[in-house]
């Protein structure tokens, strides 16, 4: 029997056979209650009511036309999470509320720091990334400039929910480099020293999600729904709900939080849709742990999941040049995308671009996105 030959796999190419004998792989899930009530089984935590606890407003500070507040909350384990609340400066009364989501990147020492200035001003270890992805805008703090509160809270591994250095050296077998990871401004070179040694301890973590019958997908979504509570619950949030947008693993999460949160009205995914299919032999080893969750292959692909809670508004922006995917995998999810939205009567709730260019969310962009969300979030 001829199969495809998968360079990955090699002379085991007829793995990918075996296992589509074993069960059908990506159906089309339709969008509704059951395809978000079995993602969330699929995902498998939430180890308490989905709030922030012990909220505290730590800090205040205004600056470059906004105001900012730093608040910490317990999400149940782990470290304090940290977040920034960002307005309009001098502006009072509610505005739409959205939760901007910062990405993976392989960079886990900062996490909102990477999106967002905070009291500090920009930091110097994320300004080759933010140069890179953004465009060099800290575009959460222009986002609140144009008329919202937005919230940009760290996740499960990032930032002050990161894990110490020391203690990933000793469970991952690694050299442990001279950093101080509690230096609010590290250097470059420190900040890409712990993220160096980061990346191997995501493994490990998966390993223990997979005993603990969870996933890492499954902590970083209950985390998100956790901080969209607290967003939802502001005085100075308009009520009816709020937005979402992330590029990267910012835009996985994007994804996450609308298939799982009732409260998102509006959701922006960026650099992050394609089908799985399309990622075979091409870009499975770019991705991180968070997307690809155990078991969801079984009833669904990812952009069924991204369409699930339809007709809930959806843009997603592709980069036509973006080396995670392949074009024919962006493509296909579009089309995919278009039918889903179909097939749950709203054709005109989802709207998906293309953009010249490598993997980012760039100034262009960025104002498409905003622009989008202010019309669904009126």
């Amino acid at each position: 029997m001829t199969h495809k030959h998968y360079a990955h796999l090699d002379v085991f190419s007829d793995w990918v056979v075996a296992a589509r004998r074993s069960h059908k792989l990506h159906p089309l899930a339709r969008p509704g209650g059951r395809t978000q009530r079995r993602l969330l089984e699929v995902l498998g935590f939430q180890p308490g009511p989905v709030k922030p606890r012990q909220v505290r407003v730590e800090q205040r500070w205004s600056r470059d036309g906004v105001d900012g507040e730093v608040v910490t909350w317990s999400a149940g384990y782990g470290p304090r999470t940290e977040a920034w609340v960002l307005r309009p400066a001098g502006v009072k009364g509610s505005l739409p509320g959205v939760v901007a989501l910062h990405d993976h990147g392989g960079f886990k020492y900062f996490g909102k720091e990477k999106i967002a200035d905070g009291p500090h001003g920009t930091l110097r270890a994320i300004v080759p990334l933010r140069n890179q992805c953004y465009e060099g805008r800290a575009y959460a703090n222009e986002l609140a400039r144009r008329g919202f509160t937005v919230l940009v809270p760290d996740v499960f591994m990032w930032g002050s929910r990161k894990f110490p250095a020391k203690q990933i050296a000793q469970s991952t077998w690694q050299t442990l480099p001279e950093i101080d990871d509690q230096d609010p401004d590290p250097t470059v070179g420190a900040a890409e020293a712990y993220n160096a040694i980061s990346g191997r301890h995501e493994d490990c973590l998966e390993r223990y999600a997979a005993i603990l019958g969870t996933s890492l997908a499954g902590v970083m979504t209950f985390e998100d729904r956790v901080a969209a509570a607290y967003l939802t619950g502001r005085k100075d949030v308009r009520a009816g709900g709020i937005g979402c947008l992330g590029l990267s693993g910012g835009g996985m999460r994007s994804c996450w939080l609308n298939a799982t949160c009732h409260d998102i009205r509006a959701a922006v995914v960026v650099g992050l849709m394609s089908t799985w299919e399309g990622l075979l032999d091409h870009n499975v080893k770019l991705h991180a742990w968070g997307f690809f969750p155990h078991e969801v292959a079984r009833f669904a692909d990812w952009p069924d999941l991204a369409a699930c809670r339809a007709p809930s508004p959806l843009l997603v922006q592709y980069d036509n040049e973006d080396a995670l995917f392949t074009p024919q995998g962006m493509r296909a999810a579009h089309r995919r995308l278009r039918r889903l939205f179909r097939l749950a009567g709203s054709p005109t709730r989802y709207r998906g671009t293309f953009h010249p260019g490598p993997h980012k969310f760039d100034l262009a962009m960025q104002d498409e996105a905003f622009a989008w969300l202010a019309r669904q979030m009126r």
